[in-house]
């Protein structure tokens, strides 16, 4: 049987599926403002699922909507 779990993605290859610099990503995480992670030992992962609510969590009809 074969699992179909994406692995984890590293702050570089989170960052280039956001279309974002590595350094937002790293800024927003000492800021409690981006997407969910979990540290492996000293190694930081993002879950694509936790990317895709970030996004989610983005979405806007107009820029004067406040955000939730």
């Amino acid at each position: 049987m074969k699992h179909s779990i994406t692995p984890p993605l590293t702050t570089v290859e989170a960052a280039q599926y956001l279309n974002l610099k590595p350094s937002t990503l790293e800024v927003w995480r000492c800021q409690g403002r981006g997407p969910r992670f979990v540290r492996l030992g000293r190694s930081i992962r993002y879950r694509v699922k936790d990317l895709d609510e970030f996004m989610e969590k983005g979405l806007r009809t107009n820029t004067s909507e406040v955000a939730p």
